[in-house]
């Protein structure tokens, strides 16, 4: 049994996909020119008052009914105190005693178990801008197209254990936003983003340990390695007679270590009131169940409705329903072909969703259509193509959107059937290779697999592999 228990809570940030900011009518165009998405208000010039839109809090109390939150009719902005350079205003308008969504959870599997982890509130705010750094001119500039873009703080319950089970949380929010399509999920750029906050307690305690808060994680496999990288650090200092110090640490992904940013701030710190220039926000009943009447199928209901229709294996249905973009070319792949939905499956699972990972395409941009792949697959049930061609010609026709049928002809790839054709390779082979025919017929039988590779390469792997193999067998036997 462990000696130390691991104690993970998630602050996710993902913003939302508005076309205006939160409180000001900016574009939030991500990679505009340095502080061309900029107003009075989002740059917080004096005498200007915040006006909230209204697409925030219907995305916010989406995301709450989505993950069994209390949607709180009445909830308050609040200035959260502190002073950066890129919060002009010295504030940022946030929420505190009374967030939009409280108490949620959401279901994740790690090694085949389910846990529920708890959301503890869900809570809008705008975002800051951006510092950056240029060592090449010993200077700092802040851009501040981001500031003021509307995001949502996603705020768990110190339930995970294991760095494993935060990335399966995390995959699992970012799927259910993408399925909402409230944000693009974009962690690269920052629109999905977390901190995570991490201590160990020996194992059995209940008290919690001291936390420490890791940023700078743009990525599943940064925050993994993070996590586990401070896991041990902090096990390594009390197996060493010291003390875990609360603060704020940066992630280096060069070298996979965390490292001391300051100290970390409590609540008080922030000096929370409410924002006298907005009021309380008040939600009519009858909005939010128009809400919760237009969410969709979420990740969860899908991939059960994927093992029970098309009978699939849960790595396969966990797969096809992490993005809602990858589930809907599943399906329509699933409805424009006469086969078994588990060998569309099986082709979208190991060669499309690699080609896409490769290539950084999403998957409704692909040019090989649903319907297209359909066809590809139905050239190779009725013999017209062997799989290993079907395969070989993937990834070009991914790239081209050719028409399959076209595309076989086109490039003679048709497979070889004939049976004359093929039985004059099958004489040949065998001539050209006694003493392996001797000893199959002997009873070495695994030569087989050695005859129809010599086939294969003969024909330059079009030959039918149904018809080698049944005259291999004859012609040996």
């Amino acid at each position: 049994m462990p000696r130390y228990e691991t104690v993970i809570g998630l602050e996710v940030h993902a913003h939302l996909k508005t076309r205006s900011k939160i409180f000001c009518s900016c574009s939030t165009t991500f990679g505009r020119e340095p502080n061309e998405n900029v107003c009075a208000v989002c740059s917080g010039m004096p005498g200007v008052l915040p006006v909230l839109n209204a697409k925030v809090p219907e995305f916010a109390a989406k995301m709450g009914l989505a993950t069994g939150c209390e949607v709180n009719l009445t909830s308050v902005f609040a200035r959260k105190n502190y002073f950066y350079p890129d919060l002009p205003k010295g504030y940022q308008i946030s929420q505190f005693e009374l967030p939009i969504c409280e108490r949620g959870q959401v279901a994740i599997e790690v090694d085949g178990q389910r846990k529920v982890i708890g959301l503890t509130r869900i809570h809008m705010e705008e975002d800051a801008g951006k510092n950056i750094h240029s060592a090449a001119e010993n200077a700092s500039f802040v851009d501040l197209n981001r500031a003021g873009v509307p995001l949502i703080e996603i705020v768990s319950e110190p339930d995970m254990r294991s760095a494993e089970e935060a990335v399966a949380y995390l995959k699992e929010l970012r799927s259910i936003l993408l399925y909402l399509g409230i944000c693009d999920g974009n962690m690269e750029e920052g629109s999905f983003r977390c901190d995570a906050n991490v201590s160990i307690r020996p194992a059995g305690q209940e008290t919690l340990g001291t936390r420490a808060e890791l940023k700078n994680l743009n990525s599943f496999k940064h925050v993994q390695k993070a996590i586990e990288y401070e896991v041990a650090r902090q096990i390594d200092l009390i197996e060493d007679g010291e003390a875990v110090v609360q603060e704020t640490r940066l992630y280096n992904a060069d070298k996979g270590t965390t490292h001391s940013m300051r100290g970390k701030e409590e609540a008080h710190d922030y000096r929370y009131f409410p924002d006298p220039d907005l009021v309380p926000l008040v939600l009519d009943p009858a909005w939010v169940e128009q809400w919760r009447a237009e969410l969709p199928e979420l990740p969860a209901a899908k991939r059960a409705r994927f093992m029970a229709d098309y009978g699939l294996a849960d790595y396969d249905a966990d797969l096809l329903t992490g993005e809602l973009a990858v589930a809907d070319y599943y399906e329509a792949a699933v409805r424009a072909y006469s086969g078994e939905a588990r060998k569309v499956a099986n082709w979208v699972v190991g060669d499309l969703l690699p080609s896409l990972g490769e290539t950084g395409i999403a998957a409704g941009d692909c040019r090989l259509t649903p319907a297209r792949l359909a066809g590809l697959l139905a050239l190779v049930d009725d013999g017209t193509i062997s799989v290993k061609i079907g395969k070989d010609s993937f990834r070009d026709l991914c790239a081209s959107g050719d028409d399959p049928a076209e595309y076989v002809r086109d490039r003679g790839l048709a497979q070889v059937s004939d049976t004359g054709e093929l039985e004059a390779m099958v004489d040949r082979v065998i001539a050209e290779n006694p003493s392996e025919a001797e000893a199959y017929r002997g009873g070495k039988i695994k030569l087989i697999s050695f005859f129809m590779g010599q086939v294969m390469r003969l024909s330059k792997g079009q030959a039918n592999p149904g018809v080698v193999t049944k005259l291999l067998q004859q012609k040996l036997s």
